[in-house]
C-alpha cells in the first residue's frame, strides 16, 4: 500500500484540513489524467476491473465483506463482484469517452467529451467492494478522479478494495490518487465536507445520504428505494418463473434493491404458481407464521438489523418456523393489504417474499400500483408472462424506470448478458423518488459534453405548418402577411 493510502486509513476526518488534503491529491492526479488518451483511460478501467475480478481478490473481498457487515454470503458476493465488474468492463470498452464521441452531420453537431473533475461516491454496506469499483471504473472512463465515502459498516472492505485499485493503477504508471477513500472514521459531517468540495456526488445507499447530497450544493446523482413487485399472470411458464424468482430472491441473501419483494399472482394459476415456488425451495408460511415474521422482522417500525440479509436457516430459527422450513431457501408470506400498517408490503432486504392473489391481470396491475405508491415508485416492476402486450401495458401505465419481462429480476435490472440495460449497481428512479436520472447509472453521467455547432440549411417551417391545427380549432384566419 502506498503512503497516501496509508494516510487515508489513519487520518482523522473531523479535521476539514485532512479532507481538503485528500481532495487536493485527487485534483492534482485528475489534472494530469484529464489529457489522457482513450487508450490510457481504457487501460485505467481495465486495471480497476482486474483489482476486484481476479479470483483470489474477489474471494478475499467477499469474505471480508461478510465478516465486516454480516450481510449476504461469500459465494454470491464472489459472483457479484466478478459478474458486475466483467459486465461493466464490457460496456465501458465498447464506448468512446475521450475527445470526439459523436457526429450528426444533418444537424451540424459534433460532440466532444470532457472530464467532470473530482467525484465523491457514497457507497452502501450491502456492496462495500463491488459498488466502489463499479463507480471508480465509470469515473476513470471519463478521466475523472474519485473519492469513495463508504458506509462505516463496510469500511474495511472498501478500504481494501481501494488499496487494490490503487496498486493496479500504480502498476501501469498511473497516479494512485485517482482513486482514494475518505479517511476513517466516516461521519456525516466528514461526508458533508467532502461533498461540498468536489465536482459531482454519486450516491448509492440510504435515502438520508441521497437527500444530503442533493442539499450539498454540488451536482448530485442519487438512487431510490427498491421494493420490486412482480406479476405472474395466467400465461406464464410457472416453472421457469419460479426458478428465476428463487434464484433472484436468494442471491446474496436479498441484499439487492432489485430483489423481488412482492409477488402478485393471478388467481387462476395461484395454486400452481405456489406449488412451483415450493419446488424451487420456498416455504409457504401459515397465517400465524406470517404474523410472527412481521412481529420479528420489524422492531419499533424498523427492520431488525440482525435479521436482514441473513441465511434462511437463521431466519427460520428467529421466526420460530417448523422443522420443514429449516431447509427452505426463502419464505412466502401471504398478504392482502398494503401500506405503513402492513410492513410486509414494503422492502424487506431479507429472504421473505410477500404474496398477493389477484382476480385477473387488471387487478394485479392495480395491486402493483398500490405497492409502488406505498414504497418503491420509480424503481422497477417485473412480469412473468407469454403475453408480450402486457409488458408494453405496464411500461405505458406504471411510474417506474424499468419493466422486466421473464427475468430473474436481480440479474436483469442492473444489467445482464441477456439484458440490454447497462451493467451498474446504481438504479435511478427519476423524479418519482426525487432522483435526477431515470436510468441505470452509466459512464455518460461522468462526462461533460462540448457541442460544436456548424451552419446547416435553414430549417424554418411556415406559421401555417406549426399553428394550423390550432387555428382550425379556434376559427382563426391569418391575414396574408401572417401565413
Amino acid at each position: 500500500m502506498t503512503s497516501a493510502a496509508a494516510d487515508n486509513e489513519t487520518s482523522v476526518p473531523q479535521d476539514p484540513d485532512v479532507i481538503a488534503a485528500v481532495v487536493r491529491r485527487a485534483r492534482k492526479a485528475q489534472a494530469a489524467f484529464a489529457s489522457a488518451s482513450q487508450e490510457t483511460a481504457d487501460s485505467a478501467v481495465r486495471a480497476l476491473a482486474w483489482a476486484i475480478y481476479r479470483p483470489d481478490r474477489a474471494r478475499e473481498l467477499a469474505t471480508l465483506a461478510v465478516a465486516d457487515t454480516a450481510l449476504g454470503n461469500v459465494a454470491d458476493k464472489i459472483v457479484k463482484k466478478q459478474r458486475k465488474t466483467f459486465g461493466t468492463l464490457r460496456d465501458l470498452l465498447r464506448v468512446k469517452s475521450v475527445g470526439l464521441i459523436e457526429q450528426d452531420a444533418a444537424r451540424g453537431l459534433v460532440k466532444y467529451a470532457k472530464p467532470i473533475g473530482v467525484v465523491a461516491a457514497l457507497t452502501p454496506s450491502t456492496n462495500p467492494g463491488a459498488t466502489p469499483v463499479n463507480k471508480a471504473m465509470m469515473a476513470l472512463k471519463g478521466r475523472n478522479a474519485i473519492i469513495i465515502a463508504p458506509s462505516p459498516l463496510g469500511y474495511a472492505t472498501t478500504a481494501r478494495a481501494v488499496a487494490l485499485m490503487r496498486a493496479e493503477l500504480a502498476s501501469i504508471a498511473l497516479d494512485p490518487d485517482l482513486v482514494q477513500v475518505l479517511p476513517a472514521p466516516v461521519t456525516k459531517q466528514a461526508t458533508d465536507v467532502l461533498m461540498k468540495a468536489v465536482d459531482l456526488v454519486v450516491v448509492t445507499g440510504s435515502q438520508d445520504n441521497v437527500r444530503r447530497a442533493a442539499a450539498s450544493g454540488t451536482p448530485a446523482i442519487g438512487v431510490g428505494v427498491g421494493n420490486v413487485p412482480v406479476i405472474i399472470d395466467e400465461t406464464a411458464d410457472l416453472t421457469d418463473a419460479a426458478v428465476k424468482i428463487a434464484a433472484s430472491k436468494t442471491f446474496d441473501n436479498a441484499t439487492s434493491c432489485s430483489s423481488e419483494n412482492a409477488l402478485v399472482i393471478v388467481d387462476v394459476v395461484y395454486d400452481q404458481a405456489i406449488d412451483a415456488l415450493r419446488r424451487a425451495g420456498a416455504h409457504l408460511c401459515s397465517a400465524e407464521e406470517t404474523q410472527r415474521i412481521e412481529r420479528t422482522l420489524w422492531q419499533r417500525g424498523k427492520l431488525d438489523r440482525n435479521l436482514i440479509a441473513r441465511d434462511a436457516s437463521v431466519l427460520a430459527s428467529a421466526f420460530g418456523l417448523p422443522a420443514e422450513a429449516a431447509s427452505a431457501r426463502f419464505f412466502l408470506a401471504e398478504e392482502t393489504e398494503i401500506g405503513k400498517a402492513h410492513p410486509l408490503s414494503g422492502e424487506k432486504l431479507a429472504l421473505v417474499l410477500t404474496v398477493y392473489r389477484a382476480r385477473d391481470f387488471a387487478a394485479a396491475k392495480a395491486i402493483v400500483r398500490d405497492i409502488l405508491a406505498y414504497q418503491g415508485r420509480g424503481h422497477s416492476v417485473g412480469l412473468h408472462s407469454r403475453n408480450a402486450a402486457r409488458g408494453d401495458e405496464l411500461a405505458a401505465d406504471l411510474d417506474v424506470a424499468r419493466v422486466l419481462v421473464n427475468f430473474a429480476h436481480t440479474f436483469g435490472n442492473g444489467g445482464g448478458f441477456d439484458s440490454g440495460l447497462n451493467f451498474t449497481l446504481s438504479m435511478g428512479c427519476g423524479s418519482w423518488q426525487k432522483n435526477s436520472i431515470s436510468e441505470n447509472l452509466n459512464y455518460r453521467h461522468f462526462l461533460n459534453i462540448t457541442h460544436l455547432v456548424r451552419v446547416i440549411p435553414e430549417d424554418r417551417p411556415s406559421e401555417q405548418a406549426l399553428f394550423g391545427p390550432h387555428w382550425a380549432k379556434i376559427g382563426y384566419a391569418p391575414r396574408g402577411d401572417e401565413s
